[in-house]
């Protein structure tokens, strides 16, 4: 059974007492284990104030009777996602979106987010489309604005394509963007 928790002192103390191991992170995780402790009527182990550092836990496991120690957390093999509503429904600044101008400037739409971007991108000409497409902006938005790497090389694959044709590489654009965000219906 795993529980997980940041008030030990919370969960039922019959709960508690099936525990093995624990393991702590944040400011002062010598008092999560303390407090772990005082609510299953045990002795803490020997235990100096730790400082962990970011990517630092203080594992103990309660069995072994052996002091707890510090160690560094193996970060996750999936890619680190922040603010992904944000860019995705949210407004990014001006200098932040994007514009759908077309080769002749004739055009200002902008694009504040990813749902705007898509819903703009379907309804935009095919030179427009185009035009973007050849010069690597959609690659150059976003890597820069959105902040997602995997996004942006995978438009520059689709940009580099020259043989497809607007509506080919707006559909593969759109479907490597629904793909890394969940798009509202």
């Amino acid at each position: 059974m795993l529980l997980i928790t940041v008030h030990p002192e919370h969960v039922a103390p019959a709960a508690l007492l099936s525990v093995d191991d624990i393991i702590t992170v944040g400011q002062f995780p010598e008092e999560k284990i303390e407090e772990f402790c005082n609510s299953i009527d045990e002795f803490p182990p020997n235990m100096t104030p730790q400082n962990l550092e970011p990517g630092e836990a203080l594992a103990w496991f309660k069995s072994t009777k052996q002091d707890p120690f510090k160690f560094r957390i193996t970060p996750g093999k999936m890619e680190r996602r922040r603010h992904i509503r944000k860019y995705a429904e949210g407004q990014l600044g001006e200098d932040k979106s994007f514009y759908f101008r077309g080769p002749d400037c004739k055009l200002n739409l902008r694009a504040q987010n990813l749902i705007l971007f898509t819903q703009i991108a379907e309804g935009v000409d095919d030179e427009t489309w185009l035009f973007h497409l050849q010069q690597h902006d959609y690659s150059r938005w976003f890597r820069d604005a959105i902040k997602d790497e995997g996004l942006a090389d995978e438009a520059e694959q689709i940009e580099k394509r020259a043989y497809l044709s607007a509506g080919e590489s707006r559909d593969l654009i759109k479907e490597a963007i629904e793909r890394r965000y969940t798009l509202p219906a």
